[in-house]
């Protein structure tokens, strides 16, 4: 029998459903919340339990903020994609204080003067601790405390709180550590700082200082992961734009309409919180689906090494983090990240435990998914470490700015859920594009596919992409009709960075994904 060559075709595959309050679904979170309510109110029932933290401007302006949230905010247009924000309440059926359950008011001249170091590492360093103990006494001394907070920034932290970012001269600060990186990096290595005490701590203070990154939002969530406390930062300009104008009298900062940030931050706060906003509706049950991701560690002195974590997205929509092994994964020739066969088992072990945690069984299907295809020695990890009944399947997910689609008639471009099929074992598709429920294409260029291929496993093509299609719908860090990306690899590159902005020897538990974003 000759086997028949492969014939490419195109078909559209459906919107995933939502599911909401009492079983009932919709393609649109923002139509779901407002119609049914959230999947699973925040636990115990009641009132958003959160804290603040800022400087005292900061804490008026979220104040200010928190009082139009609670009440409606309308539009100035009747787009589809441009909704009314019907009030905390009447979306999620639970209150939002009025005053926030903790407050804490931080220094506002010390904030400026700490962020404008000379030392950047320094300056970020010391904005950070400014924030970061007080929330630790408080979290220390009280019995009860927020299931998260949110860190109101003033937009001098959010600009120079960045990497390469270069202060003025003349605005700033006078470093106040001992001495210079170098110089301690050269007195621990040679021996010389062990001569005396106080030469070797002065040594040591400098250097625990450089082993964070200059990034003051990723800095904070990292410095608090081991002690489980969740942050939201929030810049004041985006409560209140008007903090800054130009010439003209308009916000200098441009960002949505008041409404459109109410339902992202909102929705935010209540899946930190721990309620569930909405999940996948017929979600095949036994799977999971694990995002790998890599980041070179810049804050070692040879710079070589890079850390591999894994991001762990349950049927349920739950989202689990662990940070992985760190070694030399990149290779200069291939320009890849790859791991050893040793620590690809451990990942997966990993996975295999913390679903059974929550399960009590192991899953019958993992997808990996990455960026680039892994190579033997990975799979075979892979396999290795799962049990019997486990089948495991190795997604490579790209995004392929070189392939087009363009509709031969019409104004609007190919409709997101779009794919073309080019092999059993490799498609495009098209998770942006035009969206009947928004009556537009919420972008500016020509939607590009992303390509996906099965490169180890055996998987149905058609339902790879539809579960990858599915996933670009539980990102609950905004409230937004889809992403263009799945869950496991859109916040890739920030979980690795908030995993690798701190000292890499500190032990860090497997957190749930509402630590990271």
């Amino acid at each position: 029998m000759i086997n028949q060559p492969f014939e490419p075709y195109t078909l559209h595959i459906d919107e995933p459903a939502l599911e909401f309050g009492y079983g009932q679904e919709c393609e649109y979170a923002k139509d779901g919340l407002f119609f049914f309510g959230p999947f699973k109110p925040i636990p115990g029932g009641g009132n958003l339990r959160f804290g603040v933290i800022g400087t005292a401007a900061g804490l008026a302006r979220f104040d200010e903020w928190v009082g139009t949230v609670r009440g409606q905010i309308s539009t100035e247009t009747d787009r589809a994609h441009r909704m009314a924000w019907p009030g905390f309440e009447a979306v999620f059926g639970c209150a939002m204080p009025a005053r926030p359950m903790a407050q804490i008011s931080v220094e506002a001249n010390a904030l400026s003067e700490a962020i404008r170091r000379e030392n950047r590492h320094e300056g970020v360093h010391e904005a950070v601790t400014l924030f970061e103990e007080p929330l630790l006494r408080y979290h220390r001394e009280q019995e009860a405390t927020p299931m998260f907070w949110f860190v109101v920034v003033p937009e001098e932290v959010f600009k120079w709180g960045r990497p390469k970012q270069d202060i003025p001269h003349k605005q700033r600060t006078k470093s106040r550590l001992p001495m210079r990186a170098k110089q301690a990096q050269a007195l621990m290595s040679g021996g010389a700082g062990f001569l005396f005490d106080e030469v070797q701590e002065e040594a040591q203070k400098t250097l625990a200082v450089e082993a964070y990154e200059v990034n003051f939002h990723h800095q904070l969530k990292r410095r608090l992961l081991s002690s489980r406390i969740a942050v939201q930062v929030l810049r004041e300009t985006t409560l209140a734009p008007w903090v800054q104008v130009d010439k003209r009298g308009q916000p200098v900062r441009r960002i949505d309409d008041p409404a459109t940030v109410a339902w992202n931050i909102c929705t935010t706060a209540f899946f930190k919180n721990e309620g569930k906003p909405w999940i996948l509706k017929g979600v095949r049950p036994g799977v999971c689906y694990v995002g790998l991701v890599f980041k070179q560690i810049t804050t070692q002195p040879n710079g070589d090494n890079a850390c591999c974590g894994a991001q762990m997205f349950l049927d349920s929509g739950d989202g689990v983090v662990f940070r992985g092994a760190i070694g030399k994964w990149y290779s200069e020739d291939s320009r890849q990240y790859h791991l050893s066969g040793e620590k690809a088992a451990e990942i997966i072990d990993t996975v295999i435990a913390a679903y059974r945690d929550e399960h009590g069984v192991a899953p019958r299907e993992v997808f990996v998914h990455g960026r680039t295809r892994f190579n033997e020695e990975e799979w075979n990890g892979f396999l290795s470490a799962a049990p019997a009944g486990t089948s495991v399947v190795a997604v490579r997910i790209r995004r392929a700015f070189e392939t087009k689609l363009f509709r031969a008639e019409g104004k609007t471009p190919v409709l997101r859920g779009t794919a073309y099929v080019v092999s059993p074992k490799k498609a495009f598709l098209w998770s942006l594009g035009y969206t009947p429920r928004l009556q537009t294409y919420p972008g500016w260029e020509v939607p590009t596919p992303l390509e996906v291929e099965v490169s180890l496993g055996d998987a149905d093509i058609i339902q790879v992409i539809k579960d990858i299609l599915g996933l670009t719908k539980l990102n609950y860090n905004a409230c937004i009709f889809g992403d263009g990306s799945p869950v496991t690899l859109r916040f890739a590159d920030a979980v690795g960075e908030i995993l690798t902005a701190g000292p890499m020897d500190e032990k860090l538990p497997p957190l749930p994904f509402r630590y990271y974003i």
